[in-house]
C-alpha cells in the first residue's frame, strides 16, 4: 500500500493506494478515528454495487459497523439536483443523523455525488471516497463535490473534503476498455500540468498502463495524485494555484455539456479540452509547439484527439462563457507554456479561440 497527504490543516487526510485495500476498510476507517458506534451509509452505483457492494458492506458489517445501503443509477445523468433530494430522503428515513458518515464506493459521478450529499445533509457530515474507476483518482481527491445544471457541468456545488480516500487498484480490472482510456486523461493532465519527467515516464510506459499492470498503475496512481495532493494542499478553494488543474476542462466541460453528457466520457472531453488548449496556447504565441506531442501521448492511451461531432463554434462559446472559471466576462483558460507547465489566462480573442478549434476539427493552422 502506498500513501499520501493532503495537508490542509485540520482537513488533512490520507489517500491509500494499493492491492485489496477493501478487505482492510474497517482497520482503515478505525485508523481515522471512525469507531463502530458511528452510523455509516454506503452509496454506490447499479453497475459498481453489483461487483464490490455487498461484499465491502458485509466486511463492514462483520466487523461491528452499522451500514446502510443506497444504490443509484450509474451515469453522469444522475448528477442532478432531483435525485440528490431522493438520496437525502432515503438517508432521513434509514435513521442516519448528523453523527453518521457516508462512503462513496465508486467512479466520479457516486464520489461527485456522495460527497455532496455528505456536504448538504445535516450541514455537513464526513464521507471517504472509495473510488473504483482510473478516472476517480482525479475527482476523489481535493473535495470538489456537486451536480450539473442542463446549462453547464458542476455548476452546482461545494468544497467537502473527504476523510480519507481508499483506491483499491483491483477493481480497476473490470472497467470497459473505453473507461480505462478514459480514466488516462487525467492522469495525462497531471503530468502535463507539473512534471515533465512524469510525462516521460506515461510515455515509455503506455503498454504496462494499457494493460493495467498493477505495478504499474499503482505508481501512476500514486504520481497523478501526488501532484493534486501538493496542488490542493497549497490552494485548497481555487483562489489561485488551483485553477491549473482545469488545463482541459474548459474547452472539455463545453464539449460534454453541448454534446449532451452521455455522448463523450468525461475523459475523452477532457482529451480533446487539453490538445484544444494547446493549441490555443500556440496560437497566442504563449508556448512553443506542443500539442503534436500531447496528441500522440493521449491518442496512445486510446483517447480522442480530434473533434469530429458536428458541434459549432458558438454552441461551444456559448458553454465557455457559463464555465466557472468566467470572471467579468472573459474567458479563462489554464494553458500550457511548454510540457510540465501551465498557467492562467484571460483576455483571448474569439477569433484565436475559433482558430483553436478549427485546428481541433482537423483545419489549418492560423
Amino acid at each position: 500500500m502506498k500513501t499520501l497527504h493532503v495537508q490542509i490543516g485540520k482537513r488533512s487526510y490520507p489517500i491509500h493506494i494499493g492491492s485489496g485495500l477493501h478487505g482492510r476498510l474497517p482497520d482503515l476507517l478505525r485508523e481515522i478515528g471512525w469507531s463502530r458506534r458511528r452510523p455509516l451509509m454506503l452509496v454506490t452505483d447499479d453497475q459498481v454495487g453489483a461487483l464490490y457492494g455487498k461484499d465491502v458492506k458485509r466486511d463492514l458489517t462483520d466487523h461491528g459497523f452499522q451500514v446502510g445501503y443506497l444504490t443509484i443509477p450509474a451515469g453522469e445523468s444522475s448528477k442532478r439536483l432531483s435525485l440528490l433530494e431522493e438520496m437525502a430522503g432515503d438517508c432521513i428515513r434509514a435513521g442516519l443523523d448528523r453523527t453518521g458518515a457516508i462512503l462513496a464506493l465508486g467512479g466520479g459521478v457516486v464520489g461527485d455525488l456522495a460527497g455532496f450529499l455528505a456536504a448538504s445533509y445535516m450541514r455537513g457530515i464526513p464521507f471517504v471516497q472509495l473510488p473504483t474507476t482510473l478516472l476517480a483518482h482525479d475527482s476523489s481527491v481535493g473535495g470538489k463535490v456537486g451536480v450539473n445544471h442542463p446549462l453547464g457541468k458542476n455548476m452546482i456545488g461545494a468544497f467537502h473534503q473527504p476523510s480519507m480516500v481508499v483506491f483499491d487498484v483491483e477493481t480497476l480490472h473490470t472497467l470497459p476498455e473505453r473507461e480505462v482510456a478514459s480514466g488516462y486523461a487525467e492522469v495525462v493532465k497531471h503530468a502535463l500540468i507539473r512534471d515533465v519527467g512524469f510525462v516521460r515516464w506515461l510515455e515509455r510506459q503506455v503498454e504496462d498502463l494499457k494493460r493495467l499492470d498493477p505495478e504499474s498503475v499503482s505508481e501512476a496512481i500514486w504520481k497523478g495524485c501526488a501532484v493534486k495532493a501538493e496542488v490542493v494542499s497549497q490552494d485548497e478553494k481555487e483562489s489561485g494555484l488551483r485553477a491549473i488543474l482545469n488545463y482541459g476542462h474548459t474547452i472539455g466541460h463545453a464539449l460534454e455539456a453541448a454534446a449532451g453528457y452521455g455522448s463523450l466520457t468525461h475523459g475523452e472531453a477532457v482529451a480533446l479540452g487539453m490538445v484544444g488548449e494547446a493549441m490555443l496556447a500556440e496560437e497566442s504565441g504563449l508556448c512553443p509547439p506542443v500539442s503534436e506531442r500531447i496528441a500522440r501521448l493521449l491518442s496512445a492511451f486510446g483517447l480522442p484527439t480530434r473533434l469530429t461531432l458536428e458541434l459549432t463554434d458558438e454552441e461551444l462559446l456559448e458553454r465557455m462563457r457559463r464555465d466557472k472559471k468566467v470572471r467579468k466576462g472573459k474567458l479563462t483558460f489554464a494553458l500550457p507554456r511548454g510540457i510540465g507547465r501551465v498557467d492562467m489566462v484571460d483576455g483571448l480573442e474569439e477569433s484565436v479561440i475559433r482558430r483553436a478549434l478549427n485546428r481541433l476539427r482537423g483545419g489549418e493552422a492560423g
